[in-house]
């Protein structure tokens, strides 16, 4: 299917992640003209981008979403090159790897991960529907910004509250902007995705411990890993002014059917003393 992205200008943060080099992939491969933002892992994307076919279609830059000035710039840095932005994929996030109950979480961890996961989709949000207002929107099609969230908003995830509710605020930013961006465009639209567990680079070794795989599938109907190449698929297709085009202020779940967390294992349930407590009730 043609997705009717064939050079729409597309910008992607946080493409120096897994997800984010598939999202940059995914585009490319759809013909769109691409803007790509990375931040600790630059310099990698740069090499990244230069390696590919598409590398003509394609700009780099940097900086800390966190800070409203970079992506204010980033879209200017859009603006100057490609004279408008029809998409917006903010993906830029920092998952703390730190196992922590609430009462052990820094006020600084607490305040990094808000920052750069919930924060950091606002201001390129922001950003993104100022560019769009200041060059109008393409005729007879809508623009997209696409938040990308975590089932961790979904349904919660021990240890890691702050991310948890980062995520989860997305979904705020998600039923507030859908409502916004009509305003400026008439087709405009907002949508969000979530990721489950998902194979990258930064988690393959923890996959290899004995037993992983088996609880990362244990929620899930669909017993296999998510790829970074199934969300950048999803991604594309609720981005397209086509495929999408009558889809807005929607939430696209893509972890193999996920239904929770397990909390127990068969090893931490006392059977007999529930059985002996369900009696005596």
């Amino acid at each position: 299917m043609d997705l009717g992205l064939r050079d729409r200008v597309v910008v992607v943060t946080g493409a120096s992640g897994g997800i984010g080099r598939a999202l940059a992939d995914e585009f490319a491969a759809e013909g769109a003209r691409l803007v790509l933002h990375g931040r600790s892992r630059l310099a990698e994307l740069r090499r990244y981008v230069a390696g590919r076919k598409w590398r003509g279609r394609a700009i780099v830059a940097g900086g800390d979403l966190a800070k409203p000035r970079t992506a204010d710039a980033l879209m200017a840095k859009a603006l100057t090159k490609w004279r408008r932005v029809d998409v917006c994929v903010a993906n830029a996030g920092a998952y703390p790897m730190e196992t922590l109950r609430i009462d052990r979480v820094s006020e600084r961890r607490v305040r990094e991960t808000i920052d750069a996961n919930l924060l950091a989709s606002a201001w390129t949000a922001r950003a993104f529907f100022a560019a769009l207002a200041k060059t109008g929107p393409r005729a007879g099609e809508g623009a997209s910004l696409l938040l990308v969230g975590s089932t961790a908003g979904h349904f919660g995830e021990r240890g890691h509250f702050d991310y948890s509710v980062a995520k989860a605020g997305l979904a705020g930013l998600l039923l507030t902007l859908k409502n916004e961006i009509v305003q400026i465009d008439p087709f405009g639209r907002v949508n969000m995705i979530e990721p489950g567990w998902t194979v990258t680079h930064n988690v393959r070794a923890s996959l290899e411990r004995p037993g992983a795989i088996a609880r990362v599938v244990a929620t899930m109907p669909l017993r296999q890993l998510g790829r970074a190449k199934d969300v950048a698929k999803a991604a594309a297709w609720i981005s397209s002014p086509v495929a999408a085009r009558h889809v807005s202020g929607q939430t696209l779940v893509v972890a193999g059917g996920m239904e929770g967390r397990i909390r127990w294992t068969a090893d931490d349930v006392d059977e007999a003393a529930i059985r002996r407590r369900a009696r005596e009730d």
